[in-house]
This record gives structure tokens, C-alpha cells and sequence, in this order.
């Protein structure tokens, strides 16, 4: 059981249990409402994602299918991977490992691994990767919006800032705490109020999913849905993660979460500013070639309406010569 309450809003102390309901098969098989909100996100995630790529960028719906099957489990297993490697020490074994079920994944792993998965299937099958990712992003918006609730029913992804208890939004949680390096070991400490970090990026992912749909139909060149998500997300987890207690550490200061995020952000930039020029630059040549392709046609006319006339004038000479 999770205990939470939300003082400042007036919202008492109530329980959360981790636990929807449990299978009688065996000992019985335990569902938990973080698995039903993850696997309702990649229902909605997948829904939005056919009608986007089929309907906007001309994607096959078998190629779709496809796209799903693959790319779904390597994600997932991705933000296990990610989530391992970054957190050894508490995993000893394979076993503990790949027991996913536990708890425990990374969003950044999914990502990447998912998004290197469209590219693998896009340049096997020849379609072009751009599209895919512009369908994909948004719809990869829709479970982590989702998916952050999950967080909220295991009471974790929570943050911590001094002045917290002065927030009307403070959440209080049982067993909450946030970490310190103290003399290189991370320290424990625990605290009365802490930040809803899982509603604040559910929330940013939200606008963002209405702000790139607005902008959708009007994108100036192939890749800049994919490149908002990536500035946005990066952005928003950047600063967000500076409030996390949960984060993980590079040379024990450093937010690793935080830096992937602004990093991700500025390359999105990068990336937004190239092909916009490459776009810009291409759209030139073609409206240049159209203008001269039309030179071509009209002058073709003027010269075929010239040659008609001289020849009409000299036939018309012909018949004056012949009436003297």
C-alpha cells in the first residue's frame, strides 16, 4: 500500500495499492496497476500511431503491423538494459537482471533502442525513416504520458527542492526521501513533503502532444515532428530531473538523466536547423526549375504563334501577287 495526501489542496491521506488484482493460477500471479497503465498506453500509443502514419505520411498498414511488433519488446527491453547497467550494483545476477516484473526501466532506452529498430526495418524495406519517426514521436508521447501514472500507483519518480513545503501542490508520501553524497556515499535522508515530478512530466507531455498536433498538417519539411518531440522531451525531462531523488549520478554530482536531456534538446536544435535549411534550400531549386521549366513552355508558344503569322502574312502576299 502507497499512503498519500495532498495538505495543500485539501486532500487527505488515502492508500494506493500497487496490486489491480491477482490470478489464481498456482501460487497466484499478481497484476499490477503499473503493467495495465503501461500496456494501455501502447495501445494508444500504437492506435494513434497507424492513424498518423497511414493517413498523413503514406505508410503501409501491414508495414505499420510490422513496425509495432518489432519495435515494442526491443523498447522495452532497451529501458531494461539501460536501467541495468546504470544501476549494477543492484543487480548481482542474470536473473535479477531481466526480472522486469520487479520494477525498473529507463524511458531514455526505450527511445533509443526503438527508434534504432524503425531504422533498421525503414532502410530494409526502403521506406523512408523520417516519416516514421514523425508518426512514431507523438504517438511515443501518448505512453509516457500514461506511463508516468504508473509511477504515481507505485508511489515513486517524486522530487525534492527546499522550498517545497511552501507549494500548494506538495505531495506527501510515505517512507518519501531524497539523496546527498556525503563523503562520496549516497546518503538517504528523508523528508515530509516532496514534488509530484510524475504529474509535472506527464503534464509537459501533454502540451506538447496538443502543440505538435496543432502544428502537424503545416510541417515544412520530413523530420520536424520527430525533432520537436526530441527538443521538447529533452527539455522539459532536463529540468525536471533536477528534482528527482531518484536520480542517477555521474562523478557523484552530476544528474545523468538531466544532461541526456539537454543534450538530446540541443541536438534536436541542431538537427530542426539543418534540414529546415536543407528544405528551404531544395524548395528554391524546385520553384527555380518550375520558373524555367514555364520560361521554356511560354517561349515555346511565342515562337510557334510568331512562325504562324509569318507564315500567314506570306501566304497572304502569295495571294495579293496572284490576283495582280
Amino acid at each position: 500500500m502507497t499512503k498519500i495526501a495532498f495538505p495543500g489542496l485539501g486532500i487527505d491521506q488515502f492508500e494506493l495499492n500497487r496490486a489491480a488484482f491477482t490470478i489464481p493460477i498456482g501460487d497466484g500471479v499478481t497484476v499490477y496497476w503499473y503493467g495495465i497503465i503501461i500496456a494501455l498506453g501502447i495501445v494508444l500509443a500504437f492506435s494513434y500511431f497507424l492513424w498518423r502514419a497511414t493517413k498523413f505520411e503514406h505508410i503501409r498498414e501491414d508495414d505499420c503491423y510490422n513496425i509495432a511488433l518489432f519495435t515494442v519488446p526491443i523498447a522495452i527491453i532497451g529501458a531494461r538494459f539501460l536501467y541495468v547497467i546504470t544501476n549494477l550494483e543492484k543487480y548481482p545476477d542474470l536473473w535479477s537482471a531481466i526480472s522486469i516484473w520487479n520494477g525498473g526501466i529507463a524511458i531514455y532506452g526505450a527511445v533509443i533502442f526503438g527508434a534504432l529498430t524503425i531504422f533498421v526495418y525503414c532502410k530494409v524495406r526502403k521506406i523512408m525513416v523520417l516519416r516514421v519517426l514523425d508518426a512514431a514521436a507523438p504517438a511515443v508521447m501518448i505512453g509516457q504520458i500514461m506511463g508516468r501514472w504508473g509511477n504515481f500507483f507505485n508511489g515513486e519518480a517524486y522530487g525534492w527542492s527546499e522550498n517545497i513545503a511552501s507549494l500548494p501542490w506538495r505531495m506527501q508520501l510515505e517512507g518519501a526521501y531524497r539523496t546527498e553524497i556525503i563523503n562520496g556515499v549516497e546518503t538517504k535522508i528523508s523528508v515530509d513533503f516532496v514534488h509530484p515530478t510524475f504529474l509535472y512530466e506527464s503534464l509537459w507531455n501533454l502540451l506538447g502532444f496538443v502543440i505538435i498536433n496543432l502544428v502537424y498538417k503545416k510541417k515544412r519539411f520530413k523530420g520536424q515532428t520527430f525533432l520537436m518531440y526530441v527538443m521538447w522531451y529533452g527539455l522539459g525531462r532536463g529540468f525536471i530531473e533536477l528534482l528527482r531523488t531518484d536520480s542517477l549520478y555521474v562523478f557523484e554530482v552530476i544528474k545523468l538523466n538531466s544532461v541526456i536531456g539537454f543534450l538530446t534538446c540541443l541536438a534536436g536544435i541542431i538537427g530542426f536547423v539543418l534540414l529546415y535549411a536543407k528544405s528551404k534550400k531544395e524548395n528554391a531549386e524546385l520553384e527555380n526549375y518550375q520558373a524555367a521549366f514555364a520560361g521554356v513552355e511560354v517561349n515555346t508558344v511565342t515562337e510557334e504563334k510568331e512562325e504562324a503569322t509569318e507564315r500567314t502574312e506570306e501566304q497572304e502576299e502569295s495571294n495579293d501577287g496572284s490576283d495582280t
